[in-house]
């Protein structure tokens, strides 16, 4: 794939990008979760969370009409230097010792634009590979995307055990993401103009109208594909998993087993293994099982593994689901991500891949604030274990009736 000199271009942007993505977010985690001047409890994780999922909840349907009516390469390149700019704002609010709400509220913005970007690579990557390697093309740049993401949070750790766990050490750790925005926007000016799209413009001729009907058109358009939908209902119910899965972890490696940011970074190295093993195995595993026994299998593995692994409640069996999970849902989010490429149209492809990112990031919000409010203080709380499984369970039964009779 790396024959393909605008693949090379596009991914070096992502992994840029992604880097600062995983440093910023780490960072911010650190200077609000694990920051002994300030206190945490699991409704104030649950609202640090939300400020880093729901941006796109909010500019999605913006975005992603956006993406099927301007440049994507101008696109990019704005939205990579105005998110650099805001980093720089929340790095100097935070050394400040600004509130809860303003650092989420800068949150808001920087990971807003964070989804615009992806969603914009996502588009532009069918202009950059032939449409028979949209498979393996798309299986590298997600996945090794999310490894060096976690990579960058690795970085994050580092940087703020040098510099100081307090709000000093957290902003000074956070501004480094800058760095990341910066390079992405250098390595995508290198396009030429028009050349990752869009190549047509199904829209009115109206922005602001265009705009508006982003997220319905999105909608439309994927509700009338079938693979897409079904894939759609698998990866809303593993991202509602993931929510709940995201606050027990939190909780359990701040109060149970006191390992800190520390103990979250060793899981979260644990989550790139499994998004690389994902990425390294799901095209061979779809050619010889096919799409649709592929996700169905991974769904029914996600949910004997959160019984088995997850109820126990120890440090290890914590570690080894986090590993799963992240093996089960990367293979689900790379069928999907193929699907919507393939079979959607690149004149709405934009709006599709917007959606996709609004759905679920709002799933995975609802479902980590429902959680935070019976969840125990400590994170050991099974009953919520056993009722992510059976989450997963119904989401498998939605994706078997949405893909009947495709294979």
């Amino acid at each position: 794939m790396l024959r393909f000199p605008g693949f090379r271009r596009l991914l070096l942007s992502r992994f840029a990008a992604q880097w600062g993505d995983g440093l910023f977010q780490a960072g911010l985690a650190g200077a609000v979760l694990f920051n002994p001047e300030r206190e945490t409890d699991p409704l104030a994780i649950a609202a640090g969370f939300a400020a880093l999922l729901l941006p796109y909840s909010v500019v999605g349907p913006f975005a992603g009409a956006l993406l099927d009516r301007w440049d994507r390469r101008r696109v990019l390149v704005t939205a990579n230097a105005l998110r650099g700019l805001v980093i720089v704002v929340a790095a100097v609010c935070l050394i400040a010792g600004a509130p809860g709400t303003v650092l989420f509220t800068l949150a808001l913005v920087v990971v807003g634009i964070s989804r615009f970007v992806g969603s914009g690579l996502s588009a532009s990557l069918p202009h950059v590979v032939p449409v028979r390697n949209l498979v393996e093309a798309n299986a590298i740049a997600t996945t090794l995307g999310a490894v060096v993401a976690v990579l960058g949070a690795g970085c994050a750790v580092g940087i703020r055990a040098l510099l100081g766990e307090d709000d000093t050490g957290s902003g000074l750790t956070t501004s480094v993401a800058l760095v990341g925005s910066v390079v992405a926007a250098v390595v995508v000016i290198g396009f030429p103009r028009g050349s990752l799209g869009p190549d047509a413009v199904d829209e009115p001729a109206q922005t602001l109208v265009a705009v508006a009907r982003g997220l319905f058109d999105g909608g439309r358009v994927a509700l009338r594909t079938p693979t897409v939908l079904a894939g759609f209902v698998a990866l809303l119910a593993h991202r509602a998993v993931f929510g709940v899965l995201l606050l027990l972890t939190v909780l359990l490696m701040r109060f149970e087993f006191d390992a800190g940011l520390a103990g979250l970074g060793q899981v979260a190295g644990l989550f790139g293994l499994g998004v690389l093993v994902a990425g390294m195995t799901t095209a061979r595993i779809v050619a010889g099982f096919g799409r649709r026994r592929t996700m169905g299998a991974g769904m029914v593995v996600g949910a004997v593994a959160l019984l088995a692994l997850g109820l126990p409640t120890t440090m290890g069996t914590t570690m080894a689901a986090a590993f799963v999970v992240s093996f089960v849902g990367q293979v689900v989010k790379l069928c999907v991500d193929a699907a919507v490429q393939r079979d959607i149209g690149d004149e709405s492809r934009g709006r599709v891949f917007a959606l996709y990112d609004t759905l679920f990031n709002v799933a995975q919000v609802v479902s980590l604030s429902l959680a935070a409010l019976v969840v125990a203080p400590d994170g050991v709380s099974p009953g919520l274990i056993v009722t992510a499984a059976a989450v997963y369970l119904v989401g498998l039964g939605g994706f078997a009736w949405a893909s009947r009779g495709h294979h």
